[in-house]
């Protein structure tokens, strides 16, 4: 299942202070795109809700949800229910996280704990599901860290990017691989050609972006590393995303966007 973080940058690359994201409300409306016979894939629908607010001085929280109903090809059906919620303290210092996935309306995984910044590494401390501590890469990065990186990068014409990232996910040990591929600069013309959704973000530059996430515990028969998922997506210079389309390998799912509501921004005090 997806995460709530987004994109990728070359460790240790950190992002400009003059990068500002967009705080706002994007609703994707989801469903089945190819699919392959041993998927056992008949159908699916679904939604997701990415709440974003925040700025560089005061932090970043995020509250998502993730929705989908798969029919199988033996007639059954089953509803997954992904919540998340975090907050990321300004410069990265910190990072909170709740994450619960539901399966027909039942709890089956509940993750909660903080992970703090370090001179020389990152630990995280889990509540949930068990009390626990450990020590994650200096390097590693955190969700909205990892995305004003990408769009830094993207700025500068890099291309191709490599990181390894910690958004809490699953029972929050878990560090994902992650290269990304960011395609050439575009602007959104639609020519008038578009609903009231589409031509909120007319005009707006942006970047065809895939990112691919690996799990380094583990590899195939031949030891080669195989992404457990790739999420392909329009990233505008605003840290929005549209256009989304998620690779499992056996099939896919792509996400259009429903509506979009930009919030106030908020600026952070001048000294």
């Amino acid at each position: 299942m997806i995460g709530q973080g987004t994109p990728v940058l070359a460790a240790g690359a950190g992002a400009s202070a003059g990068q500002k994201l967009a705080p706002h409300r994007a609703v994707y409306d989801m469903k089945l795109g190819d699919t392959e016979e041993q998927a056992g894939i008949a159908g699916l629908s679904g939604r997701m809700v990415y709440d974003f607010s925040g700025n560089a001085c005061e932090g970043y929280s995020v509250n998502f949800r993730f929705v989908t109903e798969f029919q199988d090809t033996n007639g059954g059906s089953q509803i997954t229910d992904l919540q998340t919620t975090s907050f990321e303290e300004p410069a990265a210092a910190s990072y909170q996280f709740l994450s619960k996935t539901f399966v027909d309306q039942k709890l089956v995984e509940e993750t909660r704990g903080t992970a703090h910044a370090g001179a020389d590494a990152r630990t995280v401390e889990l509540k949930q599901p068990a009390e626990k501590s450990l020590e994650i890469g200096g390097d590693v990065l955190f969700p909205t860290e990892h995305l004003l990186a990408i769009l830094k990068a993207a700025d500068e014409n890099v291309h191709f990017l490599a990181a390894d990232i910690y958004d809490g996910a699953e029972t929050g040990e878990k560090v994902y691989a992650t290269t990304t591929v960011i395609g050439t600069r575009a602007v959104n013309d639609l020519q008038g050609n578009a609903d009231a959704v589409a031509a909120s973000l007319d005009g707006e530059t942006y970047w065809p972006v895939t990112v691919a996430y690996f799990d380094p515990s583990k590899d195939d028969a031949s030891g080669e590393l195989m992404p457990v998922y790739q999420l392909a997506f329009r990233l505008y210079e605003n840290g929005i995303s549209s256009h989304l389309k998620l690779d499992y390998g056996d099939f896919t799912i792509h996400g259009k966007m429903a509506s979009l509501e930009l919030y106030e921004e908020g600026d952070c005090p001048q000294d």
